[in-house]
């Protein structure tokens, strides 16, 4: 707690100096910047007006007042999100980084020094400030995408770096919200720029219960992003120009960032497995948390269908687990005791054979 108001102190007397220094500011130059405007605007000899009175300079000051106020805050918050950027980045990523500026700064030399002889004044720096930051940039993008051919990037997949990478059944799905508000999963969750437009294009669909799932899906990564540590396309380069099918993106993107994929996809969990990637599968964690029930054990069940062999009722459990009953059809509508007589589990989640209690 006391770290907690030790930081909102800081923040606070940062945004203050902004607020007075822009204030001072104002104060002081706004007055001779007005005053110049008013002798080039009224011709010598006729009553200019003086702008250096009380209540220019006082109008001045408030002004910038509030801009420092506004200016403070804006810093402050891109400091925060330039930090947490940071940390998010792993250290191949920063080396990146710090290579990539120190050889836009070294390429850049010869330029500034032609530049500075074919200009002069104030647009000797503009240009240099601009050509060397252009570089430093390019530079860093050509070192990020050579990212898996430079030395200090090498075994970086093998390495774990708690992020979890969402698809689109599992954002779709929408139990991902609450299972991670529940704590059952931690770390930065990403979602790639192909899984967004995945999602656009299903929710643009002429079909209208694709439609409908697909903005179900928005809603659901809307609300993700809002309350949690959500990620969206700072990571698509990593498979940049590929036009591979999503689920095989997803991979090399999990693989390029030591990320777990979390999804409810029985394909790409197997796929995913058999190339090293981690994955969460949320029906593996349903099937998990669904209660025991053993042979000989008795149910309160309703017949809701006929079953697909003669004679045989269905039934489903509180958890959504079908109960097939042997001779429950021609008692389709009612509740009754039933005697679990066989369970088999399968990859998908588990079937439950009964019969009539007393039959």
């Amino acid at each position: 707690m006391r770290g907690y108001v030790r930081g909102l102190g800081i923040r606070f007397w940062a945004v203050a100096s902004f607020a007075i220094a822009g204030g001072l500011l104002c104060a002081y130059y706004a007055p001779l910047l007005f005053q110049r405007l008013f002798n080039l605007a009224v011709p010598a000899g006729s009553d200019r007006p003086n702008a250096s009175n009380a209540f220019t300079i006082a109008a001045s000051g408030l002004f910038g007042l509030i801009a420092g106020l506004g200016l403070g805050s804006l810093v402050l918050r891109t400091g925060d999100n330039a930090l947490r950027k940071w940390d998010r980045m792993v250290a191949g990523e920063k080396l990146n980084l710090f290579i990539g500026v120190f050889a836009g700064l070294i390429i850049s030399l010869p330029f500034t020094t032609l530049l500075s002889s074919l200009l002069s004044g104030v647009y000797v720096a503009l240009a240099t400030l601009g050509l060397t930051i252009g570089l430093a940039g390019l530079s860093v993008y050509a070192l990020q995408s050579m990212g898996d051919v430079l030395p200090w990037n090498k075994g970086r997949a093998g390495k774990k770096s708690g992020i979890k990478v969402l698809d689109t059944n599992i954002i779709i799905d929408g139990r991902i919200y609450d299972i991670i508000r529940t704590g059952f999963i931690e770390g930065p969750l990403y979602v790639p720029g192909f899984v967004l437009e995945e999602l656009q294009h299903i929710a643009d669909s002429g079909d209208a219960n694709r439609r409908q799932r697909g903005r179900r899906g928005l809603d659901v990564l809307r609300r993700l992003q809002t309350d949690f540590d959500l990620d969206v396309r700072t990571h698509d380069r990593l498979v940049a120009g590929s036009k591979e099918e999503v689920d095989q993106r997803l991979i090399r993107v999990a693989k390029a960032l030591g990320a777990d994929i979390v999804t409810n996809d029985w394909n790409l969990n197997n796929v995913a497995q058999l190339e090293g990637v981690t994955v969460l599968n949320v029906n593996d964690l349903a099937i998990a948390l669904r209660p025991n029930i053993l042979p000989q054990e008795s149910l309160l069940l309703t017949i809701s269908r006929e079953g697909n062999q003669p004679h045989q009722g269905v039934g489903y459990l509180e958890d959504g687990t079908m109960v097939v009953v042997e001779n429950g059809r021609v008692h389709m509508g009612e509740t009754l005791n039933v005697v679990v007589t066989q369970l088999i589990q399968t990859e998908r989640g588990r079937m439950v054979f009964a019969k009539l209690n007393g039959g």
